[in-house]
């Protein structure tokens, strides 16, 4: 067993005996060169999954211009020195020249210093955020000096080389492992929305008669069916605004306040929520919400993602100005009206409402041209109690899943510490 000791750095621990303490300014320095007219160099962007080319036909926020930009240059270390308490990820090894934005800082590795080994020791610490509490006002930044002065270890350049090889190949592993639990989610998913869809548009008796229901995306549907304009049998209400509420007009306590965020895997999340007081509340009786309603996102990115509510377990609530409110007719049970919102037809049109226009709305008028098809309300109850079962039964497997993904994760986390710090040794032929 190699000799250990203390490296004197809280986040770090103990290290092998040969391996050196020194400063980030010892083994890196920062460089910028600024691009002063853009000429189509690929745009690299850093992102939990790396340092990447960034695909502009994707969108996103895009500058008017990249005049102005860095450029980059493959083996440095781009970082994110500032908001470093909010940002997913503050390192990534450059792997492609190209430009980035000039708020990041690019360094350069000294002679004999790794750039990939030092980019699993600084993603360790980025996950752990051990550097933050170094950090500078309300943007939790670091200047390249605070960098440079931070504390770090240097073991001998061919183990440096030996670590970042050995955890290329067992991260990849592990990030293999996590990519076909990811896609059997995408595969169960997609069968929880065939199951609805199914449902939802032909019914549990698949041997009754069937007829044209006049709908493209919906096709045939029970002959005893009904189809019925959507906006004819629910109330749609929303708001534009709260009469210039402000953030700092939330409250610790008082009536829950819903938003986007709070619509959590096709359910309303009572955690972390905005509260307001009585007066606001009820300045908008009209989005007051029941039992018996579902929630609809009718704005922006998120519009289309919906939730019923079940129970109202901290009493009288309301929503944000994002959200709608629907209530259904007394022909239309608000469950099988949730199930409808998750099935394909209904999907296809926000779709539709996404790529027509600029900031998507969901309005009143949009609705007069959604369809939808109605059974009798005993077996739309019905539909509801078969698909309450089925969904429980497919979202506990992907509940499976995502709990598995989390424990590669951290497993992986786990691996790069060891082996960076030295706690673990690479067997000396990797």
């Amino acid at each position: 067993m190699r000799e250990m000791k203390d490296s004197g750095i809280a986040w770090i621990g103990e290290i092998p005996k040969e391996w050196k303490v020194c400063r980030h300014k010892d083994i890196m320095h920062k460089v910028k060169e600024l691009e002063e007219h853009y000429d189509g160099q690929d745009i690299i962007s850093l992102t939990m999954n790396g340092v990447i080319i960034r695909d502009l036909s994707l969108g996103g926020k895009i500058p008017l211009t990249f005049d102005g930009y860095q450029k980059v240059y493959e083996g440095n270390l781009l970082l994110c020195l500032f908001d470093i308490d909010v940002t997913p990820r503050c390192v990534g090894l450059i792997k492609n020249n190209g430009v980035t934005s000039p708020a990041y800082s690019q360094f350069v590795m000294h002679e004999n210093i790794h750039a990939a080994y030092y980019d699993y020791l600084l993603r360790y610490i980025d996950d752990k955020k051990c550097m933050l509490h170094l950090s500078k006002n309300l943007r939790s930044s670091l200047t390249e000096t605070d960098f440079g002065a931070i504390y770090t270890i240097c073991p001998p350049i061919c183990e440096q080389q030996r670590i970042a090889t050995f955890l290329d190949e067992k991260c990849k592993e592990i990030d293999d492992l996590i990519a076909l639990q990811e896609e059997m989610i995408t595969e169960l998913q997609a069968y929880k929305q065939s199951v609805i869809t199914e449902a939802v548009t032909k019914g549990l008796n698949h041997n009754v008669s069937m007829k044209d229901s006049g709908v493209e995306w919906i096709g045939k549907i029970p002959e005893y069916w009904e189809v019925k304009y959507l906006s004819k049998i629910i109330w749609l209400r929303g708001r534009l605004g709260w009469k210039g509420l402000k953030a700092e007009e939330y409250t610790e306590t008082g009536y829950p306040f819903l938003s986007a965020f709070n619509i959590v895997s096709d359910t309303i999340s009572w955690q972390n929520l905005n509260f307001i007081n009585k007066e606001r509340y009820e300045e908008s009786p009209e989005i007051a919400l029941s039992v018996g309603d579902v929630i609809i996102v009718k704005d922006g990115a998120g519009i289309g993602k919906c939730a019923r509510v079940k129970k109202l377990p901290l009493g009288e609530s309301t929503v944000n100005s994002s959200i709608a409110v629907i209530t259904p007719s007394n022909i239309l049970h608000f469950s099988f009206l949730y199930y409808y919102m998750l099935s394909s037809p209904f999907k296809n049109t926000i779709e539709l409402l996404k790529n027509g226009m600029g900031v998507p709305h969901l309005t009143q008028e949009n609705m007069k041209a959604i369809q939808i098809q109605l059974p009798p309300l005993s077996e739309q109850q019905a539909i509801a109690d078969y698909l309450d079962t089925q969904c429980s039964r497919i979202d506990k497997l992907i509940a499976l899943k995502r709990t598995k993904i989390e424990e590669l994760q951290d497993y992986k986390k786990s691996v790069i510490y060891e082996y960076v710090t030295g706690k673990k040794e690479v067997p000396a032929t990797v």
